[in-house]
């Protein structure tokens, strides 16, 4: 395992909840879990579509994406990338009753680019785009399409139009750790200027029970490189 000092660590959505303190704003109600079962599952079978049988896990926590993977054996090679060692180690025994080698675990940020990292076929972000200060996007967007340069990217993000249907107050984030939260528009523009950037064709989509007027509680981005002209 590699290490680099951690710059913050984070709780992920589904792996329990973030400490706060008395006096703090306390966490907003929890997503259900079956959200978090439906977005894996829908980061999963967008994976095993592809083709790809190297997957790098950015913000792998402790591993709820990178242990479905596992379980198929087109998956070759699974490396998970997090700040919290604890989490990484965690996955790793988790993994261990498997054939060695198929997993590997980075700690650190997934703003820097990492040797383990370069060439793997497919990328996913579940629920961690949102942890890294705006100003910081440009890093993770040159690290996944400069640095990897996958066949294949899955970004899902948290809508913030469905918060108040999870009884949030305006403004309230899902998470302390989060630094922002996107509207569909937001997201979309986002997710648009980064494939116009880096040559990529675009799929957006919802996942979770949909709203007239909110949308789905998280939003999800598939990146593929342009065909070569």
């Amino acid at each position: 395992m590699h290490h680099r000092p951690p710059r913050r660590s984070r709780t992920l959505p589904g792996d329990g909840p973030p400490d706060w303190a008395e006096g703090d704003t306390p966490p907003a109600p929890a997503e259900p879990t079956a959200l978090h079962a439906a977005r894996l599952q829908a980061v999963e079978h967008t994976l095993l579509a592809s083709g790809a049988r190297s997957v790098a896990d950015l913000g792998c926590g402790s591993g709820s994406l990178a242990l479905r993977l596992l379980q198929h054996p087109v998956f070759e090679r699974v490396v998970g990338v997090d700040l919290d060692l604890a989490r990484l180690t965690a996955l790793e025994r988790a993994a261990a009753a498997g054939p060695p080698g198929r997993l590997v675990g980075v700690h650190g940020a997934f703003t820097f680019p990492h040797g383990e990292l370069r060439g793997l076929e497919a990328v996913a972000m579940v629920e961690t785009l949102e942890h890294v200060p705006l100003q910081r996007l440009s890093a993770v967007e040159q690290v996944v399409f400069g640095h990897i340069a996958p066949r294949v990217t899955v970004i899902t993000t948290p809508n913030r139009e469905f918060n108040p249907l999870f009884g949030m107050a305006p403004g309230q984030l899902r998470e302390p750790g989060h630094h922002f939260e996107w509207t569909r528009a937001q997201f979309a523009a986002w997710a648009r200027a980064v494939a116009a950037r880096r040559r990529q064709v675009l799929t957006l989509s919802g996942i979770g029970p949909a709203d007239a007027m909110a949308g789905t509680p998280t939003q999800m981005a598939v990146f593929v490189p342009q065909p070569a002209a």
